[in-house]
């Protein structure tokens, strides 16, 4: 019994510590989110406003365009509604795989407290544009259902599992980039020109099943296509996209993450006194 009793005041001993650093590093990243956002959005006149209202814009320019073009789009009647399920989405992993990809040197101040890790600086920068962006979509969404005439039945899962995706994969890929950057830092130009070609390639002017054979079969490497598919099928109940491959998209994430972390982990330091 003693030596029960013992055992027992080891281990809390033990947890206390984890539980301590547990709290001080959200109570860290909590500070982050709150200095990204003065510093992103309560800089500009308008502040948040101006997140709602650029992608506004584009998904405006996107479907008066293309409705001078075609008489109707791919799925459905809406150009609004189309083009705003296929740019959402992709919007969600551009910036946060921006955000990501500067978390280092956006935090490189602070990180000289001990206080604040590279992990969070680059949870911070992720979480605010994560619930950013997905704000965003909820309020034009709702605002296309108010507004217009376009009645559609909501599957609301696959819609979450897809903004959660685009999520991670820009989580991954921004953390990769956020090391290349630092190392190589002609990388940043080069993925400026190669990554380019992505929103076209990415599902959000059209779906893959518009493409050719040979087309179809290239763009099913680029996860994002799968999860604008997978988004829009969340929008259209008769629209199944037979191409999705959550098994890869969910396996490329995860990939993605874990070098991130991995690399990142062991070379922060190296991009912070670059």
């Amino acid at each position: 019994m003693v030596f029960s009793s013992m055992d027992t005041q080891n281990s809390t001993l033990v947890q206390l510590p984890t539980a301590s650093v547990a709290w001080q590093s959200s109570r860290t990243i909590f500070a982050l989110i709150l200095r990204e956002m003065g510093t992103t959005y309560g800089r500009s006149p308008g502040g948040y406003i101006w997140a709602v209202l650029e992608p506004i814009g584009m998904i405006a320019i996107l479907s008066l365009a293309f409705s001078l073009i075609v008489k109707s789009p791919s799925l459905g009647n809406s150009f609004i509604l189309f083009y705003a399920t296929g740019f959402l989405p992709f919007l969600l992993y551009g910036e946060i795989s921006g955000k990501v990809s500067s978390a280092l040197n956006f935090s490189r101040a602070l990180l000289a407290y001990p206080n604040v890790t590279w992990l969070d600086a680059v949870l911070g920068r992720f979480i605010l544009a994560f619930i950013t962006g997905a704000t965003v979509f909820c309020i034009i969404l709702t605002g296309i259902f108010f507004i217009g005439t376009t009645h559609v039945i909501l599957d609301v899962w696959p819609i979450i599992i897809g903004l959660v995706l685009a999520g991670l994969i820009g989580l991954g890929v921004g953390m990769i980039n956020c090391l290349l950057f630092g190392v190589f830092p002609i990388w940043k130009s080069i993925w400026s020109i190669v990554s380019r070609p992505l929103f076209i390639a990415s599902g959000v002017l059209f779906i893959l099943e518009d493409m050719p054979p040979l087309v179809q079969d290239i763009l099913w490497w680029n996860p994002l296509i799968h999860i604008t598919g997978l988004v829009r099928t969340g929008f259209y109940s008769t629209y199944h996209a037979s191409y999705l491959s959550l098994t890869y998209v969910v396996g490329l994430a995860l990939a993605t993450l874990c070098l991130g972390l991995l690399f990142l982990g062991a070379y922060h330091k190296t991009v912070l006194e670059k």
